[in-house]
């Protein structure tokens, strides 16, 4: 198997409320290996557990945001093993456990696609609470292009954005769908010029770093119930939610602010 990289795979850091986490194999278009796998499961728990993070940027150095799986890993485990099961097996619960934990935290995760976005670098970019892209990303599926089937949530995720029959043709055919076309199939939120795409998707993250953090975790939760529930639960489940953010701080401070006519200040309490 591949060599384990000395440096970092995923840079992690946390400032003014705002955790960004870059995957960093920028040589192997950010593929995702076991070493990977491990660094990026922990600091999205990092995450979840830190109550000073209040938002979540996921995002990559170098031209690819993340290519899928390490290939030549895999194709190493079938030489070994003479067959990649177990290996499989072992990078989807890394990043199976990632994904379920960005979509379950009760914080806002933004996904901020620089470039290709193929096989579970796909599935990566989808899990975002919201979806920015450069105008140069790519989105491929893939799986099925070297005889793999989907995996980390796109079966789930996907055809929800897009139906079924354009979800399946995106994991037959493996075609590249272009940054425009993935905002006009409502797979992502926002499409930003390259040159600048870093900055804008800083800001969009620092938005939502620096807002209600219970409200936007509750809408978040809400929003993720809704698909199992009927109209009544739903309301329930708002009822608790919005009664548990009328105790908070942050509403106190937005009701001030908007009688006072001024911007409110969150502080995430």
């Amino acid at each position: 198997m591949s060599e384990t990289q000395s440096e970092p795979t995923v840079i992690f850091e946390v400032k003014n409320g705002l955790a960004v986490l870059t995957l960093n194999r920028p040589e192997a278009y950010n593929a995702l290996n076991l070493q990977m796998g491990d660094e990026l499961l922990n600091a999205v728990i990092a995450c979840d557990e830190d109550p000073a993070v209040r938002a979540i940027l996921l995002t990559s150095n170098g031209r690819a945001f993340c290519s899928g799986g390490d290939i030549r890993q895999m194709q190493s485990a079938a030489d070994t093993e003479g067959r990649a099961g177990a290996y499989l097996k072992k990078l989807t619960v890394r990043l199976h456990t990632t994904i379920a934990t960005l979509v379950r935290m009760p914080k806002p995760v933004v996904t901020a696609v620089n470039g290709a976005a193929a096989g579970a670098g796909f599935s990566l970019a989808l899990v975002g609470d919201l979806v920015v892209a450069a105008d140069t990303a790519k989105f491929t599926v893939a799986y099925t292009a070297i005889g793999l089937a989907p995996d980390g949530g796109s079966t789930y995720v996907l055809p929800r954005l897009i139906g079924p029959k354009r979800a399946f043709e995106l994991m037959a055919m493996n075609r590249a769908v272009s940054a425009s076309e993935a905002l006009e199939l409502g797979m992502i939120n926002k499409v930003f010029p390259a040159e600048n795409f870093a900055s804008d998707a800083q800001d969009v993250a620092r938005q939502l770093a620096d807002g209600p953090t219970r409200a936007l975790g509750h809408a978040k939760n809400l929003l993720a119930l809704s698909a199992g529930n009927g109209l009544e639960t739903a309301m329930e489940f708002e009822r608790r939610a919005i009664a548990d953010c009328g105790r908070s701080a942050d509403f106190i401070e937005g009701a001030n602010a908007f009688v006072n006519k001024r911007a409110a200040s969150f502080k995430g309490v």
